[in-house]
């Protein structure tokens, strides 16, 4: 399992909680497809939404991810990263999903790596692991530390309790 970017771990979440909310309770598939197709003629038109999430949602159904490890290393980079070489690891066969790929790519590449990689890692939430920021986690990651700490205070004490001792031994009789 790799570890990636605590951005785009949230980013993911939020994207399934997006999914989760548009499809509805009962899910209505209808109004779902309405709504990524609507995204999805936005982003060919050109029209300006820097928004990570609407983008991954827009092209999350129709993309295929062909080089997975390669997916999985730009995801541990959130703010750098090489969009050209994102871009070559999908392909999609839906021609909507393509011009709004496409579109985006030209006008803000780093908006269509993110999405990409977004959308991958939504669809691929079993290979990778996001850092634990929980307060149980925390609270273990202090108390290693603490216990680091303890450990390196004994040792400078048996160090200071060596000096107490005369180094002149017995010339001092």
């Amino acid at each position: 399992m790799k570890r990636i970017h605590p951005e785009f771990a949230y980013q993911s979440r939020e994207l399934g909680i997006q999914i989760e909310d548009t499809l509805g309770e009962p899910p209505d598939r209808k109004n779902y497809q309405r709504v990524i197709d609507s995204l999805l003629g936005e982003f060919a038109n050109g029209t300006e939404i820097d928004d990570v999430n609407l983008l991954s949602f827009a092209l999350v159904e129709h993309l295929q991810f062909d080089d997975v490890a390669g997916l999985l290393v730009a995801g541990q980079q959130y703010d750098e990263g090489d969009a050209a070489k994102v871009v070559k690891m999908v392909s999609t066969t839906h021609s909507a999903t393509a011009a709004a790929l496409t579109s985006v790519f030209s006008d803000n590449p780093e908006l269509a790596r993110k999405a990409i990689v977004t959308a991958f890692l939504f669809k691929n939430g079993k290979r990778w692991t996001d850092e634990d920021h929980s307060l149980d986690a925390l609270q273990a990651e202090e108390d290693k530390e603490n216990a680091e700490n303890e450990d390196d205070d004994q040792m400078a004490g048996t160090e200071d309790i060596e000096q107490l001792f005369d180094s002149r031994g017995d010339d001092n009789a």
